[in-house]
Parts: structure tokens; C-alpha cells; sequence
């Protein structure tokens, strides 16, 4: 039987945005749920980009990355991700390089090839004809690049110096949900972050690619696989079913095409739900892990002996700041942090 206390627990955030509240409160919270879950003794904490989406205030991460490492002392910090199609790579070597170079040996750049948000809004960010992932593996050479001075002899970027980003080169990871990212992330050599939490269906066979291609870098001598699990934690079955009901309604909302602030548990528990959009949420539900500490545990403890993960990165999605502390409070003491 797999042991919890054998991998490190890590947290992902998206900056959630509740009803009753605002953007700028909600990144507060991130860099207090930062704070906290440090004392607790989590390994990393992550922030994901999103945009256009009224209800995750995490558009930038460099800029979160920055205000959540300097509160912080030891917890490594980092992205989950950047979304490579969004940005040019010499813009992501120079942010994150300044970051490192703030914040040496704690900052983890994670990368990602989905564009996190609508084609539109993707191609504002970009402000290019081309919006497409397409493009992606060659982006990232040239983000690795423009950190180790590798571009070969005759390149056109050879002739450029990214600074800060030369000899501060934060750890790379890569981030996927389907086994193509896990085809790249195996033949470069980096690890590998998992989305098991929107795309469950997919883990087993990605993380099986990932291992079986894996071939040893300079950075790394053999797989590291990280899997990313959404956990609703509280004192009884009850209550986190009550709490995890919000973050129902806004997958609800998300697939319909109309993203809003998280709402209250009161609000979700009264919305009308279609028999479609009930099916829906159970399939999503089936493969999140939400109850009391003994719950959790017994659901954690399966997701490790079948991933074989080598860790674990929790995201909590709950209306309200002081039950999602509450939440990693009881995550932290059934991994003996």
C-alpha cells in the first residue's frame, strides 16, 4: 500500500474570485494561502494562467510569482502554467530569469501549450495571425535557448544576450494533459506535471509514455512525475461535498460559454441543473477527491499507488478563504508534514 508520506505534497492556485469579493482580494489570498500552506511544510506552490475568465484573477503568473516569493522564505514557487503560445519566448527567459535571479534556487517555470483561454483572447495576447499550439516545441527550444546560450553557431537569436535570464535559469518543467506533452517532456529530459484534475482519463496512459520515453539530461537522470489533483478537505463528508458544490457550478458555467465569480455554496445547492449538466458534474466529480480527512486520505492513497507519482500537487477550489485554509490544514496533517 502506497505510503503519503513517501512523495512531497505541493498546491496549485488559480486566485479564485468569489462572489462578494474582488480580484484584488482574491490574489491577497493567494499569497496568504502561500504563507500558510509554507508552515505546513508543502513543497511547491504553483499559480496557473488563465485569462479572460471574471472568476481566476491569475493572468500573469510571473507578476503572482514575484509578490508570493518575496513573502515567502523556503517553498519553492512557480507557474502551472505559462502558456507558451501566449508569449514570445524571449519575454518568458527575461521574466523568469529575473525571478530566479530575486529568488535563486526557488523558482519553477512550468510551461504549458494549451493557450488557457478563448481564440480571441489568445490571439490578443499574441497579436499574431497564428494562435495555434502548433509552433510549440519549437518555442520552448528557443525559451531553453535564450537561458543557456545553446542556439547553435549561425542563428539569427545567437547574437542575443536575455537578461537577466543567462545564468539564472529557474527549474523547466513541463505540462500536460494528454501524452503528447509527455512525449516532449520524455525526450528533453524534464519533468513532467500532470493535469490529472481536468483531464483524468488521460493520466495513465501520459504518465506511461512519459516513462517508458524518458531520456536522461543534464537537469535530470530519470522520470519525475508530478500529478495535479483537485481535493475538497473538512471535517465531515457532508461539509465537503457542501464546499466542493460551488466549483461545480462553475464548470457548469464554463462549459455553457459564460464564466462567472465562484459562486456561494448556497447559491450552487439552489441553481436549477439540466439532467445533462448533473451527468456532467458527476463524471467530474468521480475523479476529484472530496470528503473528510479519512475520505481524502483513502483517495489520495489510491491516486499515488496508481500513478506512482513521484508527487502530489493538490488545488482547492472553495468559496471561501478560511475553508480552503482549512482544507490544506487537514490535508498537511494526513501527510505528517
Amino acid at each position: 500500500m502506497a505510503d503519503l508520506r513517501d512523495v512531497p505534497f505541493s498546491v496549485l492556485d488559480l486566485a479564485p474570485v468569489s462572489t462578494g469579493s474582488t480580484s484584488a482580494a482574491a490574489l491577497r489570498n493567494s499569497v496568504d494561502l502561500a504563507r500558510h500552506v509554507e508552515r505546513l511544510g508543502f513543497h511547491r506552490f504553483w499559480v496557473a494562467e488563465h485569462h479572460n475568465m471574471v472568476g481566476i484573477a491569475s493572468s500573469s503568473p510571473a507578476v503572482l510569482i514575484g509578490h508570493i516569493a518575496g513573502a515567502t522564505t523556503s517553498i519553492r514557487v512557480g507557474s502551472g502554467g505559462v502558456m507558451l503560445p501566449n508569449h514570445t519566448p524571449l519575454v518568458v527567459a527575461e521574466q523568469f530569469g529575473m525571478l530566479e535571479a530575486f529568488h535563486p534556487g526557488r523558482i519553477d517555470l512550468g510551461i504549458g501549450r494549451a493557450p488557457g483561454t478563448d481564440q480571441l483572447t489568445a490571439s490578443a495576447l499574441r497579436r499574431t495571425a497564428d494562435i495555434s499550439a502548433d509552433g510549440f516545441p519549437h518555442d520552448l527550444r528557443e525559451v531553453m535557448a535564450f537561458f543557456d546560450g545553446s542556439f547553435p553557431s549561425g542563428h539569427l537569436y545567437a547574437q542575443i544576450t536575455a537578461v537577466p535570464a543567462r545564468g539564472n535559469m529557474p527549474a523547466m518543467w513541463l505540462l500536460g494533459s494528454s501524452g503528447y506533452s509527455a512525449q516532449v517532456a520524455a525526450y528533453l529530459g524534464l519533468p513532467f506535471a500532470f493535469a490529472h484534475h481536468f483531464s483524468p482519463d488521460n493520466t495513465l496512459p501520459a504518465l506511461a509514455l512519459y516513462r517508458a520515453g524518458f531520456r536522461p539530461s543534464a537537469t535530470l537522470p530519470k522520470p519525475y512525475a508530478m500529478v495535479a489533483a483537485a481535493v475538497v478537505c473538512a471535517d465531515s463528508d457532508e461539509r465537503a461535498r457542501w464546499l466542493a458544490l460551488p466549483g461545480a457550478l462553475s464548470f457548469v458555467r464554463l462549459r455553457a460559454g459564460y464564466p462567472e465569480l465562484l459562486p456561494s455554496p448556497e447559491c450552487a445547492a439552489a441553481y436549477p441543473y439540466t439532467d445533462a449538466e448533473r451527468q456532467a458534474i458527476q463524471t467530474r466529480q468521480a475523479h476529484q477527491i472530496v470528503g473528510d480527512p479519512e475520505t481524502v486520505q483513502r483517495g489520495l492513497t489510491d491516486l499515488l499507488e496508481r500513478t506512482a507519482a513521484d508527487e502530489l500537487m493538490l488545488t482547492t477550489i472553495v468559496h471561501d478563504h478560511a475553508d480552503r485554509l482549512r482544507s490544506y490544514d487537514l490535508v498537511a496533517a494526513l501527510h505528517a508534514l
